[in-house]
């Protein structure tokens, strides 16, 4: 058990107890990334909660036949459409990985023109979505369909960003900071487009 990872708070609230539980969530990101992140502090009061969500994500995925990129498309759209720092860089970054740092900084910033066709189609959808879904009108799922996405796919999409943006919801309210290694790693473009949400953190946890 990692004596700093006691210490250290998560976000608005205190440090959760290391349970065996919390310590799979910390060594997972120790494996994955090289550092416990702020949001698996703050999720380490719950982390059954945590893997059930994730899980219910992985369905939807895969009921949406969802790949990575399209994934990176609608997280980083509706993250940096609601306003959430955290997740419009870790997207972002991973968006900039398989498409292109300045096509990743361009979506940030509500421009899909690099994207192609279904990806646009996703990115607009995940966009009215997070903006106002009660202006959603018939037209616009059709606009899905038209892109090769059939109901089931619309319905797991649509699950999916909202999946993602209620996860967004409990880290912006609850003051889970961006880590310092993830800003710091991620090309300045895509940083540089990121002008909301909270800053990141000056020093590495």
């Amino acid at each position: 058990m990692n004596d700093a990872t006691e210490q250290l708070d998560a976000g608005f609230l205190a440090a959760a107890p290391v349970t065996p539980e919390a310590q799979r969530l910390f060594d997972e990101d120790l494996e994955g990334t090289g550092y416990v992140m702020n949001v698996s502090r703050l999720w380490a009061h719950m982390p059954k909660a945590l893997v059930a969500l994730s899980d219910l994500m992985g369905e939807v995925t895969r009921a949406g036949s969802l790949t990575f990129r399209h994934r990176c498309v609608l997280v980083t759209v509706a993250a940096s459409t609601f306003g959430d720092s955290y997740c419009s860089l870790a997207w972002g970054k991973k968006l900039a990985d398989v498409a292109g740092v300045d096509l990743a900084a361009a979506v940030i910033r509500g421009d899909d023109q690099g994207l192609d066709p279904s990806e646009r189609a996703l990115a607009q959808w995940a966009r009215r979505m997070t903006t106002d879904p009660n202006a959603i009108v018939s037209d616009d799922v059709d606009a899905l369909r038209a892109a090769g996405f059939d109901d089931v796919q619309i319905l797991a999409i649509t699950a999916y960003v909202a999946l993602r943006v209620a996860f967004s919801t409990v880290n912006d309210a609850l003051g889970a900071q961006p880590d310092f290694q993830l800003n710091s790693s991620t090309p300045e473009p895509v940083r540089s487009a990121i002008t909301f949400g909270r800053p990141a953190a000056t020093e590495a946890g």
